[in-house]
């Protein structure tokens, strides 16, 4: 399983205008190829009267799949720029289709490749990025006369609180960064003097904006 990564927000959109053609961006995160490749197709009904709908995705842990798109733009003028800009940002599993309605005044070959290039940019700005950090789900169980120093404490650390269970002993269900594991099963012991139980119940990803 990956550990941290870089992606975008779930969906966001942006647009420009640049010698009167508009340059209308749309950016997605996307599990699989399919997924990406259906966002493209869907991006090209709602825009079927567009001169073009230009498209670039990166899917994959390793960045295994990579493609991009001219849609009729003279070539390596639009989806490779779109493309760049992803490699640039290292954003995985993401897909973003540049759809240009054109104004009537070329722009050139130098002029295309800085215009798509922009939109995707601005299309990654308006929509956000994350950092997805793997954690383990961590239990912590304790003595209930633990409780009150144990939660204080974890409440002021790094580690978020999910959530706490009031069972024959105390449970408290945090998130722990899968490279923390040691430190914090160290810090917990202390804290405790021993007197805990400490079991990985599972891992999540976690979500930080960038």
């Amino acid at each position: 399983m990956r550990a941290n990564y870089k992606t975008v927000q779930i969906y966001g959109e942006s647009e420009f205008v640049i010698q009167k053609s508009r340059f209308l961006s749309f950016v997605k995160r996307v599990e699989t190829e399919q997924d990406a490749m259906d966002f493209i197709q869907e991006i090209k009904k709602d825009h079927h009267t567009a001169t073009h709908n230009c498209s670039a995705y990166i899917i994959g842990e390793h960045d295994q799949i990579q493609k991009a798109n001219d849609d009729g733009e003279p070539s390596g003028t639009a989806g490779v720029p779109i493309l760049e800009v992803l490699k640039k940002q290292q954003l995985k599993d993401t897909v973003i289709v540049v759809t240009r309605y054109f104004g009537g005044i070329k722009l050139g070959g130098g002029g295309l490749i800085r215009a798509y290039g922009k939109a995707a940019s601005e299309g990654i700005a308006a929509t956000g990025v994350v950092e997805r950090k793997l954690h383990a789900l961590t239990k912590v169980t304790i003595d209930y006369t633990w409780l009150g120093k144990v939660e204080n404490e974890v409440r002021q650390s790094v580690y978020p609180l999910k959530e706490i269970v009031y069972e024959e002993d105390v449970e408290l269900f945090l998130y722990v960064p899968v490279e923390d594991d040691i430190t914090f099963t160290e810090w917990i012991m202390e804290l405790t003097n021993g007197q805990v139980i400490v079991t990985q119940v599972c891992h999540e990803f976690l979500e930080f904006a960038i």
